[in-house]
């Protein structure tokens, strides 16, 4: 056993987990991988929650409670999943004291279904914030056009936010623009900019695995030479525009009311082609400022053998620009993938959510008192 999550720490990458259950937090594992794994942060999704209800017998006793109350179905989801976020987030407070915030975070997610809506969304994280109330939390909002003004909006309220699915380089850029809009209500408001933060999530693996479907059946040697390239460079070109936004002379004036920086977040880290080193995502995107949350294969096949040698991002910018480049002269549109990618994903999470539904009607349904 190496320490690479240590010195990926020490090279100023943020290591969450992209994993949360009811027995992760009762047996002592999430407080053993913060102890032992430099584990500072936790993030969920609907498939995460789904897998977790569905397997096991770790929510029976709450999901009796609700049936006997005859809850609805959706009640009953927010219930159990926000009892969970508030109880990571009880586990990871110690972090969130020693960091000044900035970690010891856990994130929960908006319902996807309302992806499309922004008042709806606002209204929605509003609740959410309200209902587990942990500082500590990060409500999670898609980076989706309906998603900008709300993640504005919800930032203006003073409540720290995880955007999600970010897929292209341009909607990344309106999701910084709409942290940095949210900063400047809160400041009018009155509130204190240094409660409030964010991440920007980056969906890395998806785009290999789209952009390489795409040179495989091109088939060339030169379209097969750019394989596993597209993620990295799409990522590392995001790291630069981070680094430009937040050098310019808005931020400044945000900086010096004690505003934090909307960290870059490398999600969806785990490789999903075998062919590729099960670190990839992880060795190759280590810079400073960032947050890399892991499943937890990746957390483990980066401590068993993750070799970091050093920040990996900086110093690439020209090389990712021609690396992508190259993709698009093959004739692979790069707004055509990250916008199917953009759509793909939301419908994966509605899916994901409708599947949670089913799994928590299921179990209500065979939890429910027999009536006399």
């Amino acid at each position: 056993m190496t320490d690479a999550l240590k010195r990926l720490s020490d090279e100023g990458v943020a290591i969450w987990l992209d994993d949360l259950s009811r027995q992760r937090i009762t047996s002592g594992n999430l407080a053993e991988l913060i102890d032992q794994q430099h584990v500072v942060g936790v993030t969920t999704n609907p498939s995460i929650f789904q897998k977790a209800i569905s397997e096991g017998h770790g929510y029976d006793q709450q999901l009796a409670d609700l049936a006997a109350r005859k809850v609805t179905v959706d009640e009953a989801i927010r219930m159990i999943t926000t009892a969970d976020v508030r109880d990571a987030a009880d586990i990871l407070r110690p972090v969130y004291d020693s960091t000044d915030g900035q970690d010891g975070r856990v994130s929960i997610e908006v319902d996807p279904r309302l992806a499309h809506y922004t008042a709806a969304t606002i209204a929605e994280a509003k609740q959410l914030a309200w209902l587990v109330d942990r500082p500590n939390t990060l409500i999670k909002i898609p980076a989706t056009k309906a998603g900008l003004p709300a993640i504005t909006e919800v930032i203006g309220l003073g409540i720290s936010v995880n955007v999600t699915l970010i897929f292209s380089l341009e909607r990344y850029r309106a999701v910084m623009d709409a942290y940095l809009a949210g900063l400047e209500k809160a400041r009018e408001r009155g509130l204190d900019l240094s409660k409030i933060h964010s991440v920007a999530s980056f969906f890395v693996s998806r785009v290999d695995s789209e952009i390489d479907k795409r040179l495989n059946a091109i088939g060339t040697d030169e379209a097969k030479a750019l394989k596993g390239k597209a993620a990295l460079a799409n990522a590392r070109l995001a790291y630069e525009a981070y680094e430009e936004v937040f050098s310019s002379e808005r931020w400044v004036a945000l900086d010096k009311a004690q505003a934090n920086k909307q960290r870059p977040l490398w999600a969806s880290t785990g490789v999903k082609d075998p062919a590729y080193k099960d670190t990839l995502y992880v060795v190759d995107l280590v810079a400073p400022g960032t947050v890399n949350t892991m499943p937890e294969a990746t957390l483990e096949a980066t401590a068993d053998h993750g070799e970091v040698s050093g920040d990996t991002v900086r110093g690439t910018y020209a090389q990712a620009r021609a690396e992508l480049d190259a993709v698009e002269k093959l004739g692979i549109s790069y707004d055509d993938v990250v916008q199917l990618l953009e759509d793909e994903g939301v419908e994966k999470f509605e899916a994901s959510w409708n599947d949670l539904l089913k799994s928590t009607e299921a179990e209500l349904e065979r939890l429910a008192p027999s009536e006399a």
